[in-house]
């Protein structure tokens, strides 16, 4: 199984969060409250709790894609420290639960258009097309893949965008056993140089040494 690992290395920082007395409303209701987390370099936390508890909100909250109430996001990467939901938006990756591919366009062309978003060199749309063998796939339309296929493709983002900070939401979601196995190695990989994440998922994964946080419905 191809990790690719030498040529991350060069690419990812140390990333380190910083959560502290968080609010996020959604549609004028209050998800989360007081929210207060910390993930250093290298660490994995796994976001758990029930449907409705939060989950997919902070991932987004924390990708800098919803405002929060209340409360501070600081996210540190080298010497740069990024409160602001663009400045953190250029060290983070996030792959949502709904996979976040464009069905019109092909495999190769999804990569393509994300090497351009983040800046990435060739190497980097090979090594995510080995990592999660994609080969046979390049040429096909993402909307006509298969559940995990496109999962498989939503989660090759990971290896082209180079970024130190992680945000999976359900990353495991429709993919067999072999497919989770290569997220694992690549997760193993991404945390040896430094790298950091957050998951969120009613699954069973297993990752070495991650941080369970269950996140709870706020009260109304």
């Amino acid at each position: 199984m191809a990790t690719g690992a030498p040529d991350r290395a060069a690419n990812v920082a140390g990333a380190s969060l910083s959560i502290e007395g968080v609010a996020i409303a959604r549609a004028g209701r209050r998800v989360i409250a007081d929210l207060a987390v910390t993930l250093k370099p290298g660490e994995a936390i796994v976001f758990k709790g029930p449907n409705g508890a939060g989950k997919s909100t902070v991932l987004r909250a924390i990708a800098g894609l919803l405002p929060i109430e209340a409360g501070r996001i600081e996210l540190r990467v080298g010497a740069e420290v990024a409160t602001s939901p663009a400045a953190r938006r250029a060290h983070v990756v996030h792959c949502g639960h709904l996979d976040g591919v464009k069905a019109q366009m092909t495999v190769a062309e999804n990569l393509a258009f994300w090497a351009t978003l983040y800046g990435a060199p060739r190497r980097r749309i090979d090594e995510a097309v080995r990592h999660f063998d994609l080969a046979m796939l390049t040429t096909s339309r993402a909307g006509d893949l298969s559940a995990g296929q496109r999962r498989r493709l939503c989660l090759a983002r990971l290896v082209v965008s180079g970024r130190p900070l992680w945000l999976l939401d359900e990353p495991t979601a429709s993919m067999d056993a072999a497919a989770v196995g290569r997220l694992l190695t690549l997760i193993a990989d991404h945390r040896k140089t430094g790298g950091s994440l957050i998951l969120a998922t009613h699954d069973r994964v297993a990752i070495d040494g991650a941080r369970a946080f269950v996140l709870e419905a706020a009260a109304a």
